[in-house]
């Protein structure tokens, strides 16, 4: 059979098809997202076998995708062994323990973003913060009172304000090396969009702050929280040392998978030396989570969490992802999609706003904030180039749209794994995610504007 061209009206079926069977099934129906998006991608298979792909070449496709998100799940799968032995060790009770009795609600949100932001700029990561200093601070901000769809938010805006400014991180390696242009030329121009973001949204915080901090502690409730630690976890500075000790391993260029394993072992040792755990309970907590049954559901309810198991379900909605985007992707359908938006972008403002767009649009229906990335810096180079446009203008709305809106989207990876380890839905938390909400909004201003748009003279 010959193969054609996806039109626009076969390539939006499966995405129009997702988002109703989406809405059905988690309105309605009561369940999770998996089975709508593997649904969606049978439709999508089907139209693309249609067309003339056969089933190996779709196959290819769902596996290449995988393949690229395969380092992904891996750091998810190890940080929940890392959260389930930092628990049973007493690491994630100290930081909490500390962090009631240091922070107060006038200044939470603030302490927050800004904490969350120099560990991931040291790490590098977003998912590695959340998933350790986020777990604390989600603690600390229910001992304060404070909604934890807010606190949520403020880990997420810091957590990522810091991982796109850091040259060790993934995403921002991988944004100029789609685009173009020159790592540190990338952080320096990001400059321009993010720090602006990064400002108004501290501001915001520190004006929920003055709000909080004019209710009342409940000083009994913390009392509580810091009673049943101790009564449960031998508590002391020294069980700082693991986290330290991984932002230390990371910032030195250890590799984020060795660093993060070399995290769950030191979770372990800690485990043994400070709680006398035995081998089986660091086993069980590293597999299936520490489990809290004190009694007291506010200590419980922060101390249930971790494990490989955990991540199982997020994982399983990554790989149910991946399989769509990877058909979308290899069947031109992407393409297709985007040529259309591409259609009305006649100016440099309307094409940053075209990227960007494009970026949300596929961490919607691709899953993944790395393809996210990939697959509109394939699509939009060459137009950047014909425009005369530097590489680095690219590269930043590559992450001013794809990375930091995929933690806003329940199945993408990026929200999977939020609403996992921080246990607020994303919907919940997005509309505190400031950083996250404003900085796309201020790229595409500038990209009317004009300012900060850097061209290139090409040669006559």
């Amino acid at each position: 059979m010959d193969r054609k061209k996806i039109s626009f009206k076969l390539a939006i079926i499966p995405v129009l098809f997702l988002i109703v069977s989406l809405f059905l099934t988690l309105q309605y129906w009561g369940g999770d997202p998996q089975i709508p998006i593997i649904a969606s991608t049978i439709v999508a298979v089907l139209i693309a076998m249609l067309t003339g792909y056969s089933w190996n070449e779709l196959r290819e496709g769902i596996i290449e995708t995988i393949e690229m998100s395969m380092g992904s799940i891996l750091i998810l799968a190890i940080i929940g062994m890392i959260i389930g032995t930092w628990i049973l060790s007493g690491v994630v009770p100290t930081m909490i323990y500390y962090g009631l009795q240091i922070l107060s609600p006038s200044f939470f949100l603030i302490a927050t973003a800004l904490i969350c932001s120099v560990v991931s700029i040291a790490t590098g990561s977003s998912w590695t913060t959340a998933g350790t200093v986020g777990i604390a601070l989600i603690g600390i901000g229910q001992g304060l009172d404070i909604p934890l769809p807010v606190v949520a938010g403020a880990i997420i805006s810091g957590s990522y304000f810091g991982d796109k400014m850091s040259p060790l991180s993934d995403t921002t390696n991988l944004a100029p090396a789609m685009a173009g242009s020159n790592l540190f030329e990338h952080i320096k121009h990001m400059l321009y969009t993010t720090a602006p973001s990064y400002i108004i949204a501290l501001i915001i915080y520190g004006i929920l702050g003055i709000k909080y901090a004019n209710s009342t502690i409940n000083t009994e409730s913390i009392n509580v929280i810091l009673n049943g630690l101790t009564s449960q976890f031998t508590i002391s500075p020294f069980l700082l040392l693991p986290p330290l000790l991984v932002i230390i391993m990371v910032f030195l260029k250890v590799p984020a998978i060795p660093g993060l394993i070399g995290g769950t072992i030191l979770g372990g040792i800690f485990a043994f030396i400070f709680q006398g755990a035995g081998m089986t309970e660091i086993i069980k907590a590293a597999h299936y989570g520490f489990s809290s049954d004190t009694g007291v559901e506010a200590v419980d309810s922060l101390l249930n969490n971790g494990g490989l198991n955990n991540m199982m379900w997020t994982i399983s909605l990554i790989l149910c992802a991946m399989a769509f985007g990877g058909i979308l992707e290899k069947s031109g359908m992407l393409v297709a999609i985007a040529e259309k938006i591409l259609a009305l972008a006649n100016s440099t403002g309307s094409l940053i706003l075209a990227t960007i767009l494009t970026c949300i649009a596929t961490n919607i229906l691709a899953g993944d904030q790395y393809l996210a990335i990939v697959i509109p810096g394939r699509m939009y180079k060459k137009i950047y180039d014909d425009k005369g446009l530097h590489p680095k203008n690219l590269s930043r709305t590559l992450e001013d749209g794809g990375t930091i809106t995929s933690c806003l989207i329940p199945w993408n990876s990026g929200g999977a794994y939020m609403y996992t380890t921080l246990g607020v839905h994303p919907f919940a938390y997005a509309p505190y995610a400031f950083f996250n909400i404003i900085n796309p909004v201020i790229a595409v201003l500038l990209g009317y504007s004009g300012f900060s748009i850097e061209k290139i003279e090409k040669e006559s």
